[in-house]
């Protein structure tokens, strides 16, 4: 499983935790955003949190459990995470979930691109990001490339041969 999609299921299940622990007390929940196309699903509609049986609730929690146990050093970020998306808009959690579902969809060269050019432009000031994306769209193909390998930082370098 790749890795934003991994955290984006944390980050629901954590924040579905949230809601049912005392977690809850750092942020009340947004009212939930309205249902668009990709979230019904065709089956019979299941309960809120509070009608699940112990044993869906189990289902639902085991595998934030089964993570949180196996990565004590990724606590912290996974908590964090939870508590940002808790504080979410409806609008900002939409914008996030059609972020992550073009991430997914992207090559791994186009991953490696988004990595490296988050990295940078995060770091930017807002005029200066502006400027960093209309430089990116006019660049060609092989400009791109160059850009990339020179700014690529160790941890979002690829391996030799990836590309």
């Amino acid at each position: 499983m790749n890795t934003m999609k991994r955290l984006i299921r944390i980050s629901l299940a954590l924040a579905l935790l949230a809601g049912a622990t005392p977690l809850a007390t750092f942020a009340a929940p947004p009212p939930p955003p309205p249902p668009s196309d990709a979230d019904v699903d065709a089956g019979p509609p299941l309960p809120d949190w509070e009608h699940l049986s112990a044993q869906q609730r189990e289902l639902l929690i085991a595998p934030i459990r089964q993570r949180w146990n196996d990565s004590p050093q990724q606590r912290r970020r996974m908590f964090e995470h939870a508590q940002r998306w808790q504080s979410m808009t409806p609008e900002q959690r939409e914008r996030a979930r059609k972020g992550a579902r073009r991430y997914e969809d992207m090559s791994p060269q186009q991953r490696e691109e988004a990595r490296v050019l988050f990295e940078r432009m995060r770091a930017l000031p807002p005029e200066q990001r502006k400027a960093l994306r209309d430089r990116w769209e006019a660049m060609t193909p092989q400009q791109r490339d160059a850009w990339i390998k020179a700014n690529a930082s160790q941890e979002t370098r690829p391996a030799p041969g990836s590309r």
